[in-house]
């Protein structure tokens, strides 16, 4: 998959392949930035998907619980794990390799989109992606994201993690998706401040780890089918 732009009817896709968090974050806000300038002065902003991975990096949102960070300073050092706080919705949440972190730039009133339901078509982005793959993705109620088995407590866990920021209807920050992630670094966090809930990854479910640039264009190709801009 090329790192150029690729464009579709809705939106360009970007593929930064292995980006250091600070370096994506601040490129995901100049694209933001423009998109919700360009709203203001001609009233339509550029749509971007993002994909990337990070190295190991731990981001807590602005309304996060520090409690949820169980090691700090130099047992992060030790694991080669940088930490941010940032602008975004949701908790404490791991990123690193072998996950897809996806930033949506869009501009949700081009696709007639609250923010409520802009979360579910992501949801439902991963879902669809899973079913690929013979998992049932699910959603847990009163929480983003998606998980598996949620009709058992004992065993539910999560393979997907959303966090967003929308400011006039332009969105970014987004999605996390654990593909051939390293789950021990979970122990550093209580992931999305839930201390009864598991994570999991797709090599984790299936036993092997997956092809990431095949992913990436299934999750792509889902993600052009859902997001469409009306006429």
């Amino acid at each position: 998959m090329s790192s150029d732009i690729q464009h579709s009817e809705a939106f360009d896709f970007r593929d930064w392949r292995t980006t250091d968090y600070r370096e994506a974050w601040d490129r995901q806000k100049e694209i933001f930035d423009a998109a919700v300038s360009a709203k203001l002065a001609a009233g339509k902003a550029q749509n971007t998907l993002i994909f990337c991975e990070h190295p190991p990096v731990i981001t807590i949102g602005k309304s996060g619980d520090k409690a949820n960070l169980l090691f700090t300073g130099e047992r992060l050092a030790q694991r080669g794990v940088a930490f941010y706080e940032i602008d975004r919705g949701g908790d404490v949440t791991f990123h690193g390799p072998g996950q897809i972190v996806g930033y949506p730039i869009f501009d949700l009133e081009q696709f007639h989109l609250g923010l409520k339901q802009y979360i579910m078509l992501l949801e439902e982005s991963i879902i669809r992606l899973l079913a690929l793959y013979g998992l049932k993705g699910e959603r847990l109620e009163s929480a983003t994201g998606v998980w598996l088995d949620t009709d058992n407590p004992q065993r539910t866990r999560k393979i997907c993690a959303i966090g967003v920021r929308s400011s006039r209807y332009v969105t970014m920050h987004g999605f996390a998706l654990n593909v051939n992630t390293d789950l021990s670094y979970f122990s550093l966090i209580h992931p999305c401040g839930f201390i009864d809930k598991g994570v999991t990854s797709l090599q984790n479910e299936l036993g092997l780890p997956l092809d990431m640039e095949m992913v990436k264009t299934q999750l792509l190709a889902i993600m052009q089918e859902l997001f469409v801009i009306p006429l």
